[in-house]
């Protein structure tokens, strides 16, 4: 397929980015699938779509099949984006929860890596091989999500969201490898069966209770929602910031970015595309032990200053290039790409990870997956949006370009500090109290919601709850004993797929 060239240059951003809008339909697809199917049977889904995507792909032998492929590819992408991080941070404690998906985001980034020198080694092939073969190995990941996907527990949370409570306290305590007459159990079981107002399958009064616990999610100071739309505001909010941070301009098209800008060789470009994408991933690794230490609001703040200051050095050198005889031009864009290398650096640390990992933490149980599923979407909707005009706009705005991002970074940096409280060292359950108890618009003045440390109200009233929870399995054996015995019943009966015995 010829998409090389000039004249191809809007035929190449279209056929790149329409894969963007596939997965912007599968997010939006898992808005009433999610809660519907669960995140185990969501993710196989979507897992099957990605791999008709990508046999269409594979067969293409002109640009129409190829477009339909990739929208076919992007709709089970889009399922899986919107599903995954919701299920590793329902299943996940709080000390964990954040390390956990950051990890998962830089699974991502060595996926990401990995296709940049699969690429790179490709453009040294000639004909159809170089660009079908990359797509044939995607298969080696799909295999693996069909093989380990229906052997994990499905989320405790969505299980007592939907009546389900036995099955719940089973995983939570095999998580835990302990038994379901722990105290500890039986507290999170009854927090989130609160919290969620749904027990056994009836409501009990969530409407009211997510009235308040909602609504100051969306910046809305009344006392009346307008909306169940409201819901997953900041989720949406929180996966916009992500695109104009320019991130998209550079894991897109960085190769071109270095041609058109920098005046670099194809073939040195796509080098140091593979060698940036190594570095990625290894800085990358550095917010693993500190997203919790750090809390999300640092992570983010500093990091955003930190491409800010990356975006204004490309623009300042690129327009110097662009002016100066040609001798000096070569060396002042080429010490643009040091600042290329130093973008990702930062993004890795305190961008790749959290945007996913944030909207899951800040949104209820009743919603989390619908917030998700908005959030991704708009994600992906925008990722069309910059995937669709970097090429044009680089040819037409030249250094202008990169304005747009050096504004848009600088930009995060207030916006998070005034608006964005701290979900770090905190159960999903404190995230609720703290949005049922109004918490202010302005989040910056109230010490509890910046707090990376877990407030210390919520830490009593939780040890408070395993205290009398575990008087009164003391105090009633009989009462337990017929929990386990139900317990014990519904496992022999195959229910829930494990194994194990109470």
């Amino acid at each position: 397929m010829d998409l090389q060239g000039p004249s191809r240059t809007k035929l190449l951003g279209t056929v790149t980015a329409i894969y963007d809008v596939g997965c912007f339909f599968g997010a939006i697809a898992a808005f009433s699938l999610g809660e519907m199917l669960g995140r185990k049977k969501t993710i196989l889904l979507g897992t099957s779509i990605m791999a008709v995507g990508a046999i269409l792909q594979i067969a293409a032998f002109g640009v129409p099949q190829m477009i339909v492929g990739r929208i076919v590819a992007g709709i089970g992408n889009g399922l899986n984006t919107a599903t995954a991080p919701v299920w590793q941070a329902e299943t996940s404690k709080a000390a964990w929860r954040g390390k956990l998906v950051v990890i998962e985001m830089i699974l991502n980034i060595a996926g990401f890596s990995l296709s940049n020198w699969v690429t790179y080694g490709f453009s040294f092939v000639g004909g159809p091989v170089s660009w079908r073969m990359p797509l044939v190995l995607q298969f080696i990941f799909i295999f693996v999500l069909f093989t380990t996907t229906p052997w994990l527990p499905e989320s405790p949370r969505w299980l007592i969201a939907h009546g389900r409570v036995e099955e719940a306290e089973k995983i939570i305590a095999d998580l835990e490898a302990t038994t379901i007459d722990d105290p500890w159990v039986v507290t999170e079981s009854k927090e989130w069966d609160e919290l969620d107002g749904s027990s056994q399958g009836k409501n009990r009064g969530r409407q009211h209770i997510y009235h308040k616990a909602i609504t100051p999610r969306c910046w809305n100071t009344g006392n009346a929602a307008v909306g169940w739309y409201e819901v997953p505001a900041s989720k949406t909010v929180e996966e916009y910031l992500t695109d104009p941070l320019g991130i998209n301009v550079t894991s897109y098209y960085l190769p071109t970015v270095l041609v058109e800008s920098v005046k670099l060789e194809n073939s040195l470009a796509r080098l140091l595309a593979a060698c940036n994408s190594v570095s990625y991933l290894l800085f990358s690794l550095i917010g693993i032990p500190n997203v919790e230490r750090w809390g999300r609001r640092k992570m983010m703040m500093y990091a955003a200053a930190g491409q800010c200051f990356c975006y204004l050095m490309i623009t300042i050198l690129i327009r110097y290039s662009e002016i100066l005889e040609e001798n000096a031009a070569t060396k002042v864009a080429s010490a643009s790409i040091a600042f290329f290398f130093l973008y990702y650096i930062f993004f890795g640390i305190g961008w790749q990870g959290v945007p996913w990992l944030y909207p899951t933490e800040i949104n209820s149980l009743a919603y989390r997956t619908k917030g998700a599923a908005l959030g991704t979407a708009t994600n992906w909707a925008f990722n069309f949006m910059v995937v669709e005009i970097t090429p044009i706009g680089i040819q037409s705005l030249q250094w202008r370009f990169y304005i747009i991002w050096t504004i848009f970074n600088a930009s995060f940096v207030p916006i998070v500090y005034l608006f964005y409280p701290e979900t770090a060292d905190r159960t999903l359950e404190d995230i609720d109290r703290l949005f049922r108890d109004d918490a202010p618009i302005f989040v910056f003045r109230d010490k509890d919601a910046i707090s990376e440390k877990r407030p210390l109200k919520y830490v009593e009233h939780y040890e408070n709850e395993v205290r009398r929870n575990s008087s009164v399995i003391n105090a009633n054996p009989e009462a337990m004993k017929k929990r386990l015995a139900s317990v014990a019943k519904a496992n022999e009966e195959g229910g829930w797929g494990h194994d194990e015995k109470v």
